[in-house]
C-alpha cells in the first residue's frame, strides 16, 4: 500500500482507538505502529524491530529527564512547597488570572509535563476565587499558560526530540533567547483574550483575593520560600558547571535534571521523601512508555520509507513551509499528545528536503504551532480540563481548544517571518 495512505489509515484508527475505548496511548501508538508497517509493507519481523529500537531510543533520550521531572514535583507537592511557590509569586503578581498562566508556565518546564503542572496547581488556585465562573477561568490559564512553555522552551519533552534532529548545533541558549520572549507575548495574549475576548472571564481580572487555608504552611507569609525554589536553582546553576565539563546537549539535560532531582530528594524529610520517590516514579512511568509508544510508531514510520515517498508529494501540494506546520497538525490531532508529536514528527521530517529547506529555528517553531493547533477530544489534557472545571464541552473548546490554537496560529506566524525576513 502507498504509505501516505498507510498514513492517513493509521491517524484515522489511532483517532477512533483514543476517542471510543480511552485504551492507554502507549498500547493505541504500539498497535498503530504494527499496522502501518504491515499496511506499507513491511515483514512482521522488520515491524516488531522497528517498534523495539523506537522504544529503546525515546526511552534513552526522555527516561532520566522525566522521571527527574516527576520526583521533584511529587516531592514539592508532598511538602506543600508549590502551595509556597505560588505565595512567592503573589508577592509580585496581584491579579489572580496573571498568577495562574504564568504559574503553569514557569512550572512545566522544570517538571518536564504541563498535565503535572496543571495537577499540581489545580487545587491551589480553587482557593484564589470563590465565584465557580472565576475559579474556572484561573484553571484554564493554567492549562493554556503550562502548554505554551511546554510547546516552546528547552528543555521539555516536546522541544528537546525538535532540537536534536534540527538545531544543526545552535546553541540551546539562543533558542530560548527567541522562544522565551515569543513564549510570553503568547501568554499575555491569552490573558487579553480572557480579560477581553472570552464572555465567561468577564471581571476574572480584579484585585486578588486572601488565599484561604488549603494545608499551606503557617510561614506562608514570612519571605521568599529559598527552600522550594532550591531544585530548581539547583538546575540553573548546573547549566554553567555542564558547560565547563563541555557536556553535549543530550549530556547536559540529563545531567542539570539529575542534579535537580538529587537536591529535591535530599532536602526532604524522610517520610516525604519516600513517598515522593514513590509516586514520582509511578507518574513517570505512565508518562514514559506513553511518549515510548510514540517512538515505535515514528521509527517504523521512518525505516518503511514513508517520510520521503509521502513528504514529496505532500510538497507538489502545498508550499513548503507548510509541510512541517500541516504534518504536526495531523498528527497532533489524531493522538493528543504534543510530545508524541514531536517525537514523530522529528523522525519523519529529518533528513528530507523539508528539513534542509527551512532554517532549524523556525523549523522547530513550525512544528510547535502546529502541535498546538487542535486540541481537542484525542487531547487527554482536554478532558483533564474538563473534568476538573466541571464545564460542557462547548465551555472547554471555547476556553482551552480555541486559545491553544490561536497560539500556535501566533506561533506559525512568527516562524513564517522569521524565515522570510530573517534568515532568507
Amino acid at each position: 500500500m502507498d504509505p501516505l495512505i498507510a498514513f492517513v489509515i493509521t491517524l484515522a484508527l489511532i483517532s477512533v482507538v483514543s476517542l471510543w475505548h480511552r485504551i492507554s496511548p502507549f498500547f493505541t501508538l504500539v498497535g498503530g505502529a504494527v499496522l502501518f508497517g504491515l499496511l506499507a509493507g513491511m515483514t512482521p519481523d522488520e515491524t516488531m524491530l522497528g517498534i523495539i529500537a523506537g522504544v529503546g531510543k525515546v526511552f534513552s533520550a526522555f527516561g532520566i529527564i522525566i522521571l527527574s521531572g516527576a520526583v521533584i514535583a511529587r516531592i514539592l507537592q508532598e511538602q506543600h512547597q508549590i502551595e509556597e511557590i505560588v505565595a512567592d509569586i503573589r508577592r509580585f503578581v496581584k491579579t489572580p488570572p496573571v498568577i495562574a498562566g504564568f504559574s503553569g508556565y514557569l512550572l512545566s518546564v522544570p517538571i518536564t509535563c504541563c498535565i503535572t503542572a496543571y495537577i499540581m496547581l489545580n487545587p491551589i488556585l480553587e482557593t484564589l476565587e470563590n465565584d465557580r465562573t472565576k475559579r474556572n477561568v484561573l484553571l484554564y490559564l493554567a492549562a493554556v499558560g503550562s502548554i505554551i512553555s511546554y510547546a516552546l522552551v528547552y528543555p521539555t519533552p516536546v522541544v528537546i526530540p525538535l532540537f536534536h534532529a534540527f538545531s544543526g548545533g545552535m546553541s540551546p541558549l539562543l533558542f530560548d533567547a527567541v522562544s522565551i520572549p515569543i513564549s510570553l507575548l503568547l501568554l499575555g495574549g491569552i490573558l487579553l483574550y480572557f480579560r477581553f475576548g472570552s464572555p465567561d472571564a468577564t471581571n476574572a481580572g480584579g484585585q486578588t483575593t486572601v488565599l484561604r487555608n488549603s494545608g499551606t504552611p503557617a510561614a506562608l507569609n514570612r519571605g521568599i520560600h529559598w527552600r522550594a525554589w532550591t531544585p530548581f536553582i539547583a538546575i540553573l546553576v548546573a547549566i554553567p558547571v555542564a558547560l565547563l565539563l563541555h557536556l553535549s546537549h543530550a549530556s547536559m539535560i540529563n545531567f542539570i535534571m539529575l542534579v535537580g532531582a538529587v537536591t529535591a530528594v535530599a532536602l526532604a524529610p524522610q517520610d516525604e521523601r519516600t513517598r515522593g520517590l514513590s509516586q514520582g516514579a509511578k507518574h513517570a512511568g505512565m508518562i514514559i512508555f506513553d511518549i515510548c509508544g510514540a517512538g515505535a510508531l515514528g521509527f517504523v514510520i521512518v525505516q518503511s520509507g514513508f517520510a520521503q515517498d509521502a513528504l514529496s508529494q505532500l510538497m507538489l501540494l502545498i508550499p513548503i513551509i507548510f509541510v512541517p506546520f500541516i504534518l504536526a497538525a495531523l498528527i497532533e490531532t489524531a493522538q493528543g499528545s504534543r510530545v508524541v508529536t514531536a517525537v514523530i514528527t522529528a523522525e519523519v521530517l529529518a533528513g528530507t528536503a523539508v528539513a534542509g529547506a527551512i532554517h532549524p529555528l523556525p523549523l522547530i517553531l513550525l512544528i510547535s504551532a502546529g502541535a498546538c493547533i487542535i486540541s481537542y477530544v484525542t487531547d487527554p489534557f482536554f478532558w483533564l480540563v474538563q473534568r476538573t472545571t466541571g464545564d460542557d464541552i462547548r465551555t472547554v473548546v471555547k476556553n482551552y481548544t480555541l486559545p491553544i490554537a490561536l497560539a500556535g496560529i501566533g506561533i506559525f506566524v512568527v516562524a513564517v517571518a522569521l524565515e522570510y525576513l530573517v534568515f532568507r
